[in-house]
């Protein structure tokens, strides 16, 4: 039987025009059967900095009161071989130029998704990939991005 990993991405300054000249795509991977081991040592560190449980880890949230909150949660992270990790950066979103490719930013965006995970996936392994719903038209799209990661031609011409 195929190993199973979860995969939870997330971007930060995706938005076209939001004024913020660098975007980042990540992801956070780990086999399934981690997944409930990886949670709970979260929810122990959040506690054991007097966070609520359910505190959502967001690096604007980063302060000097939290410093040690956010040091810990990076030990745990790099010392534990059982999560990876892979971010795509996009420097300078001003100079896209979409028209070029016929594309809207939108499509370009996942474009950029699949080109951030394809090299996550291997063809032998299962995936549960979960993205943030941005809009309306998100389950459409990630659809079409499920059918492209999900063709073993794609990933061979990756």
């Amino acid at each position: 039987m195929s190993p199973v990993y979860n995969v939870y991405c997330d971007e930060s300054c995706h938005l076209e025009h939001d004024r913020q000249p660098t975007m980042v795509l990540g992801a956070i991977w780990c086999l399934l059967e981690k997944t409930r081991e990886v949670a709970l040592r979260i929810r122990e560190i959040k506690v054991k900095h007097g966070l609520p449980s359910n505190f959502e880890i967001k690096w604007t949230k980063v302060s000097i009161a939290k410093k040690d909150f956010y040091l810990e949660l990076l030990d745990y992270f790099f010392d534990d071989d059982d999560l990876h990790f892979r971010a795509l950066v996009i420097p300078e979103k001003t100079k896209l130029q979409h028209e070029t490719f016929r594309q809207t930013h939108d499509t370009w965006y996942y474009k950029m998704y699949f080109d951030m995970l394809k090299v996550i996936f291997n063809p032998d392994d299962c995936y549960r990939v979960y993205l943030d719903i941005k809009d309306t038209r998100s389950s459409q799209k990630i659809s079409k991005l499920h059918d492209r990661a999900t063709s073993n031609d794609s990933l061979a011409r990756s």
